[in-house]
């Protein structure tokens, strides 16, 4: 029995997060819709997971979920900052910076969460991972002291992902 519900549901916090994003990405809810969205949810995991042999165990949900939170509101402000930035500062003044993170992360979904982070948070991009695993090279729109920027993003975000997955 439990290798069935293993078979079945090989990533059930996927197939609930599939099966939300295809409620909300409905223009009305109906039964139908959301019995459609949880198939899909049970479907693509199973015809995936073949590639997510060594997923993630312990991951700390309820820290995942404030860590989204807090993307979600970095994202908001960054793209005020970005405006005004672009509204308001001569390219002269304009400071890009190409910056070193040394990474203290070294499960890949981590890594790649991070750097998607970065990347989603208007004003950075994640250019590269270093052969090694051990840095990523990012890009800063405008960065006065880029110490501070790597800074800021090792606090804010890769101790909390430290924390998530533990």
């Amino acid at each position: 029995m439990v290798k069935l519900f293993n078979w079945l549901l090989p990533h059930p916090s996927l197939t609930a997060l599939l099966t939300l994003v295809w409620i909300l990405l409905q223009n009305e809810f109906s039964a139908g819709m959301a019995v459609f969205g949880l198939i899909l949810g049970i479907l693509i995991p199973i015809a995936t997971s073949p590639w997510w042999p060594d997923r993630p165990q312990n991951i700390a949900a309820l820290r995942m979920a404030a860590y989204c939170f807090l993307v979600v509101w970095d994202i908001i402000l960054a793209n005020i900052q970005v405006a005004w930035i672009v509204l308001t500062k001569p390219n002269a003044k304009m400071k890009p910076a190409w910056i070193v993170i040394p990474l203290e992360l070294r499960t890949p979904e981590a890594i790649t969460i991070l750097a998607g982070t970065i990347t989603l948070t208007p004003g950075t991009v994640s250019a590269d991972l270093s052969e090694s695993g051990l840095s990523l090279l990012v890009h800063a729109l405008d960065a006065e002291d880029p110490d501070a920027v790597r800074d800021e993003i090792k606090n804010r975000y890769e101790r909390r992902l430290k924390e998530i997955f533990k």
